[in-house]
């Protein structure tokens, strides 16, 4: 593209000075606006801001801080440094690219076979060639301090195996510093995009690591096989377990300094054709030791628990799926209980998070320390609150109903679909029918959802089947809730309003920022333990409990999504009819 005459015409340059130019850009074959800019006859904002107007095409300024690494990636890198584009953010299934070039033929042909790879759609945005440098330096940070690791570690293999004939031994090389170097910057990179698990895994040609982010994994980094055995020999060593030992799982944990703070990894291996992989979770107190609030537990659901936790003995249950969130609502709970003046102690496989006052112990059943056995030896400990990792067979359900029965609080989680599921699974591992409503305080059911970015969500008008949808779920919601905000306003106007996900620098483009809880929670009523002993179908007892006036899962969530918590389309998906 030919600036100088545009640059004329407004009286930046005179003719003889584009003239002088141009003679300088045949001889160089270089792009105008390179020369103009280090000829520093024109700013970059102005020469830009003129190439916007000429091609019609936005400028876009950006901070790279603010681009996904897995966004960024979707440009290999030797193609964004060739063509000079980057991709700037996601939206849906369109991807915004930044050219600095967007004139360029071969450019847009290169972006279309990438597409077509890819199978993305894309939007393209100027960029200034300022920009571009800031980006393209995301490539080279995310991978220098690894791409320096495996050169010393090729140089020393290459020392070893050819300098003084030495064997290269596994053992010795997993403590020197370039493995030590990658796995220390796995970790921070977790740590620092608040990954919730890491996974090391090996392929047929490469040595991959995916990170865990908001419930769903991404590619991080691909690394050569010949790192991975000394990779998860390196953690093996941190965790503490055997580095011989490849033929079976292991379990393991360590805790290291990241970014100031104190993280524990919880580590397991498991044996793969290709080799062992290694699955990391990320135990960091700053995300996992949250109040009701911050976990979405309030209102409604808050009074009930409330009311639940404060009564001197009682089981309480809490339900979901792995993953659900189970774990640190317990923690919230053992939190709101600790105090000076009660002894609570707690059986965990393993221990997540160590809180103070709290007495945590890991049970090891493969030494006999199941959690059967180790209910025997808590009851002997003088407690006032037990927390149970998870009822798993009958005879640790009978322990925890026995331990409600005498004057204890009791905690723990158990596998059903839902709350008003808990007392018929219960009956299913044995426990008598008429222990259940003497013992049973609460039963909570969760999932987790994506948490709407507070800064950039945007509000947006549902279609015509969404809203009666929506209006029809609201009919159905407890008086109580239908009289109070937002729904009595909703109510009122007949109209209704949803939030979506837009991204920004808070939220590293992704439009959502972190997770929150929906939950069901059962309390133990009198006409609830009257169906227990007579009739304990799911369906009788979900049928008192939603007179009584529980809130669903379902509706909690659409709750939340009224409230711009979260969207509709997280709902939905976690919590079907």
């Amino acid at each position: 593209m030919d600036f100088l005459p545009l640059l004329v015409e407004k009286n930046i340059i005179s003719k003889e000075k584009a003239s002088q130019l141009k003679s300088e850009l045949q001889a160089s074959g270089g792009r105008p606006e390179e020369l103009l800019l280090a000829e520093k006859i024109v700013d970059e904002d102005t020469l830009f801001r003129l190439k916007s107007e000429v091609l019609k095409i936005a400028l876009k300024h950006v901070d790279s801080e603010e681009i996904p690494l897995k966004v960024l990636e979707l440009i290999p890198e030797d193609s964004a440094k060739y063509y000079k584009m980057i991709a700037l953010g996601q939206k849906g299934g369109m991807l915004e690219i930044g050219m600095v070039y967007p004139e360029d033929i071969r450019a847009q042909e290169a972006l279309q076979f990438l597409a077509r790879q890819g199978n993305f759609s894309y939007h393209i945005s100027l960029i200034g060639l300022s920009t571009f440098e800031n980006v393209m330096k995301r490539y080279r940070d995310s991978k220098r301090e690894m791409r320096k690791a495996l050169e010393e570690l090729e140089e020393e293999m290459r020392e070893k195996t050819e300098g003084r004939k030495e064997v290269f031994k596994e053992a010795r090389v997993v403590e020197e510093a370039p493995i030590t170097k990658m796995v220390a910057v796995i970790l921070q990179n977790a740590v620092e995009g608040g990954a919730s698990d890491i996974h090391i895994e090996p392929t047929r040609e490469k040595l991959r690591v995916r990170f865990r982010f908001l419930g769903e994994l991404h590619p991080s980094l691909f690394l050569p096989m010949k790192v991975h055995s000394a990779i998860v020999a390196r953690i093996k060593i941190l965790a503490n377990m055997k580095i011989d030992e490849t033929r079976i799982p292991q379990d393991g944990r360590f805790s290291t300094m990241v970014e100031g703070r104190m993280i524990d990894f919880r580590v397991a291996t498991f044996p793969t054709p290709l080799g062992e992989k290694a699955a990391l979770r990320v135990l960091d107190p700053a995300t996992g030791l949250r109040s009701f609030k911050e976990l979405g537990i309030y209102g409604m659901n808050f009074a009930r628990i409330k009311e639940a936790i404060e009564k001197p003995f009682g089981l309480i249950l809490i339900t979901g799926p792995t993953g659900s969130g189970k774990s640190t609502t317990m923690y919230a709970i053992l939190q709101y209980l600790n105090k000076d003046n009660v002894n609570i102690i707690s059986l965990e496989d393993p221990v997540e998070y160590f809180i103070a006052g709290v007495n945590q112990s890991q049970v090891r059943p493969e030494i006999g320390y199941d959690f059967a056995q180790g209910l025997r030896q808590v009851l002997r400990q003088d407690p006032n609150i037990i927390m149970v990792g998870e009822v798993r067979d009958k005879e640790t359900a009978a322990l925890v109903i026995h331990a409600a029965l005498t004057g204890h609080i009791v905690l723990s989680t158990l596998h059903t679909n839902s709350a008003v599921g808990v007392a018929p699974r219960l009956l299913d591992m044995g426990v008598d029918k008429y222990l259940i409503p003497a013992t049973l305080s609460l039963a909570i059911a969760q999932r987790l959802l994506r948490r709407l970015c507070e800064v950039c969500r945007e509000k947006v008008k549902p279609q015509k089947a969404i809203r009666d949808m929506l209006f029809r779920e609201i009919e159905q919601f407890p008086q109580v809730l239908k009289e109070q905000m937002p729904l009595s306003h909703i109510l009122e106007a007949k109209e209704v309003v949803l939030f979506e996900p837009k991204g920004c620098r808070k939220c590293a483009s992704n439009g959502f920022a972190g997770r929150i809880a929906i939950v069901e929670v059962l309390l133990m009523t009198p006409e609830l333990g009257d169906i227990i002993l007579k009739e304990p179908s799911e369906a009788q007892i979900g049928k008192e409990a939603l007179r009584q006036g529980m809130l669903t899962m379902r509706q909690d969530g659409i709750l939340k999504a009224l409230e711009g918590v979260t969207t509709l389309e997280e709902v939905l998906r976690a919590a079907a009819e």
